[in-house]
Order: C-alpha cells, then structure tokens, then sequence
C-alpha cells in the first residue's frame, strides 16, 4: 500500500473500556484496521509483565514471530535478550511488544522478506499502543529503531542523533497526551506517580545487518546500560 493511500486504522477494534492487555490482546487479533491482516499469518500482540519496569517498543513482528504469534522471539529477539542480560537489565520485569502488529513482507522465491511498515501503518497501528500503554506503568521506555520512533516521538526524531540520552515521556511523545494517565486512589485522590523516563537505540535487527557487528552490539549494550541506570 503506497503512503498516498489510507487506512480505517485499528481505533474501531479497541473495546471501549478495555481493562488489562489480555483484553486487548484477544481484540488485537481481529484487527483489520490496515491491508497487512490479509497475508499475515497472525496479529503478533505484546507479551510480559503487565507490571513492568521497562517496556520495549520494536518496529514489527519478523518471519519466526508471524508464525509463532510473540513479538522478538527470532535471531533479532535472541539478541536482545543476551544484550539485556550484558547490561544487568532483570528479564523479568519487561513488556515487549510492537509498533505495528502484523507481519509486512515480499516474497522472493518461497521466503517472505522484511519489509519497512510504510507511514500509513504505523498511523493505523498506534491507537494500539496507546491502548497499551494506558494499561502499562513503566521507569522506562525503550524505543528500538526508526519505525517505534516514528510511531511515539513523531516523523522528525532521530534514533542516531538521540540514542542512549535520558528523555521525559510521555513529554518526549509526538502527542503527549495520548500518553499522560493521572491514577485516581481509592478516595477519589489523585496519585502521584514517579517520572517515566524514555531512551532510544537501535534495533538489533540492525546489529544482525552490521558490518561490525561487534561495534553495534556494544554500542546497543551501551545504551542498554543508560536504561539499567535509570533503574536504579
């Protein structure tokens, strides 16, 4: 589908008033509020702990999570998970998931090919993560690459120009307001919750493609270690 072209978006699949992510994970599976549902083999939803300390956000599911149906579990999720053990990261209290939530892809002979989400998904595939994060309270947000960029902080960020700096989320997001939750105690109060903070890297997709893969791998876990930091 050609950026010029529109999508109804996922909005309309979000049960209003939808409470915990197993909610929405099971309303994320009938999404069709872009074209990818057609050849994708499944909606690759989130997965982890609903009281997370970190949430990563990648950009879409590849060939290995299509089929199996969770987000970073092929060459690009394994080494994420070795560089946030290197960074002293706890596995744990992680929340994992996805700008956009089908598989976008060619075909070259018989395998499906990676292919970039255009503009248009990532647009039709936020109010996702916005329904997600309403349920999530993180320390902190890790955008992994262009695309999860794109989709939380807006067209003009730059992944190589900001990674590994602390940021303010959701002040940081293209829309903060999408974002801001303000928890009512049970009197009717409100609370006061501690400052989320966000750090951008690359993808490890992007390690993987490397000329110097060692280079890149120590430059993620870096950026990692800021994250590990922020944690106390």
């Amino acid at each position: 589908m050609p950026e010029t072209e529109s999508a109804p978006g996922a909005q309309e699949f979000i049960p209003p008033g939808t409470d915990g992510l197993a909610a929405l994970r099971e309303a994320a599976s009938g999404c069709r509020g872009c074209e990818l549902h057609r050849d994708a083999t499944q909606t690759v939803f989130g997965r982890g702990d609903e009281h997370a300390r970190v949430v990563f956000v990648g950009e879409q599911p590849g060939d290995v999570e299509d089929v199996q149906g969770l987000p970073f579990v092929g060459p690009a999720g394994h080494l994420l998970r070795r560089a946030v053990d290197e960074a002293g990261i706890d596995p744990k209290h992680l929340y994992i998931t996805n700008a956009v939530k089908h598989f976008r892809f060619e075909m070259r002979g018989k395998r499906r090919l990676h292919k970039t989400p255009d503009r248009v998904h990532i647009v039709a595939c936020r109010p996702w993560l916005v329904a997600e994060f309403a349920q999530l309270h993180p320390e902190v947000v890790v955008v992994l690459g262009a695309t999860a960029a794109k989709a939380l902080l807006g067209p003009s960020f730059r992944v190589t120009q900001s990674r590994g700096v602390l940021l303010p989320w959701p002040e940081s997001a293209q829309r903060p307001q999408d974002f801001a939750k303000v928890p009512v105690g049970p009197t009717g109060q409100r609370e006061s919750v501690p400052p989320t903070q966000l750090v951008a890297t690359i993808h490890p997709s992007a390690v993987l493609r490397a000329d110097d893969r060692d280079a890149a791998y120590a430059g993620l876990v870096a950026d990692l270690k800021v994250v590990a930091g922020a944690l106390g």
